[in-house]
């Protein structure tokens, strides 16, 4: 029988997109059909984890600072399609997360590794959605130049399951419970309710993602003993050199396992920051 673990690590460090996004979806497959072994609580693993540092990676999209790419939009099929090309590579760089969450951490719950074969499979499946609306608008992934601010974060937190699963997903990638609904209301106006309609697919399935990192990173408070409503911006302050700006999709937070405090707390920075610059403004 094959191991969850190896799996996970061969799937993380394919290069070519299409192998790795059919392998992501086999390997779901065998975990869902009880086809591959895992050990829990204090078993020793045959296989400890090795520290990954980087994910397999095609040649393109070549990726450069975030300074250096151009504003997107919606005013031309260019802008268009290289939007949706930033959230396709959003979308592969969740796919390598899921399986080296799986991978890199040992000795937790089945419904952990349950919860990121899940992730992993859907965010399979909106890298799909995605690049066939890029190739509607005749582009292709790796046509436009990406970032890779996302997957450095997730190596930054990488010893610290508390500070990975606040930081890379109940900030970094809630951020799409926020931008995405705006995205799939310009979509419909200008006729594209197929890319539309996949946009609501993925933001859907993004708030059982971030559910699923605010599940583990209160778990691991828990086994600490912390207040995870305090821990949160504890490590926000730690990891991330400004606090998250809204305006915030306070419903889908909520779904995805916000508290009210933490709600309440992330208004309450961003309204102080607004009131700052504009201050500073007035001032100049």
């Amino acid at each position: 029988m094959k191991n969850l673990y190896q799996e996970a690590k061969n799937c993380f460090l394919t290069d070519d997109p299409d192998e790795k996004l059919e392998l992501s979806l086999e390997i779901a497959g065998a975990w869902n059909s009880d086809l591959l072994e895992w050990k829990e609580g204090d078993s020793v693993l045959n296989d400890p984890p090795l520290q990954l540092k980087q994910p397999g990676h095609p040649d393109k999209p070549v990726l450069v600072e975030v300074s250096k790419l151009k504003n997107r939009g919606f005013k031309s099929v260019q802008q268009r399609a290289s939007l949706i090309h930033a959230l396709a590579h959003i979308e592969l760089t969740a796919v390598n997360l899921s399986w080296d969450s799986i991978y890199r951490y040992r000795h937790l719950p089945k419904e952990y590794y349950d919860d990121w074969v899940q992730t992993a499979k859907e965010e399979t499946q909106h890298f799909y959605l995605l690049r066939q609306s890029l190739r509607d608008m005749g582009y292709d992934y790796g046509d436009f130049p990406a970032h890779n601010e996302l997957w450095q974060m997730a190596v930054t937190t990488a010893d610290d399951l508390m500070a990975r699963m606040a930081i890379v997903h109940r900030v970094l990638e809630a951020r799409a419970l926020d931008v995405v609904p705006f995205s799939v209301e310009k979509f419909r106006s200008i006729g594209d309710s197929k890319t539309a309609d996949s946009l609501v697919i993925i933001a859907n399935d993004e708030i059982g993602h971030v559910n699923s990192g605010t599940r583990w990173f209160r778990y691991r408070c828990e086994q600490e003993q912390v207040d995870p409503d305090k821990m949160f911006f504890t490590l926000i302050k730690k990891y991330l050199k400004s606090t998250p700006k809204g305006p915030f999709n306070r419903e889908a937070r909520i779904k995805a396992g916000f508290s009210l405090a933490e709600m309440q707390e992330l208004e309450r920075l961003d309204t102080a920051y607004k009131q700052e610059r504009k201050i500073k403004n007035m001032n100049r």
